[in-house]
């Protein structure tokens, strides 16, 4: 794992927290116990604080940024960042699943128990109401998450919880030629 201290602020990491070893978290960081940051993530928070709750799990080529001086990231418990989604600048609350590839944008604010589909961009200063169920670009909310969509989005934390334990118990071992 890369861990950088931006100045004087150094990342703060909660127990049984996996960060893949090409995966960078740098500055003003908190990542919440058991949450994991997969491989070629950046959480960079050298301007403005990023916080991130338990359980959540940042998947492979994910971006967390912040604006300074405008906006800071926080991110919620039992959230799922998807792999190559761009989270910056905004608010996500608990048990949410950002998909794969979306774009959250500065001041944006998604409440709890939402899903964010796969290739969404949700705009500067967007509001999301609780469970709301969102797509498109820009983002629009299409209807209200069902009980079902939420059991998915739990499924996929404790999917993320497992395969974290799995590769900090030794599995993975890097084989050089």
């Amino acid at each position: 794992m890369t861990i950088y201290a931006f100045e004087d602020k150094v990342p703060a990491l909660g127990a049984g927290v996996f960060v893949a070893d090409s995966a960078s978290v740098i500055g003003d960081v908190v990542l919440g116990d058991h949450s994991s940051v997969w491989y070629a993530s950046v959480v960079r928070a050298d301007m403005y604080p990023i916080r991130v709750g338990k359980r959540v799990n940042i998947q492979d080529g994910a971006v967390l940024h912040v604006t300074g001086g405008i906006a800071d990231t926080v991110v919620g418990d039992d959230v799922t960042i998807g792999h190559l989604a761009l989270v910056h600048g905004c608010h996500i609350g608990n048990r949410v699943l950002i998909g794969m590839g979306s774009i959250i944008l500065d001041g944006a604010v998604i409440e709890d128990e939402c899903i964010i589909a796969a290739g969404s961009l949700v705009p500067p200063r967007m509001h999301i109401p609780k469970r709301s169920f969102v797509k498109g670009s820009p983002a629009k909310v299409v209807r209200e998450a069902t009980d079902h969509d939420l059991l998915m989005v739990d499924a996929g934390v404790a999917t993320y919880q497992a395969y974290a334990a799995m590769y900090a118990s030794g599995k993975l071992r890097r084989i050089d030629p």
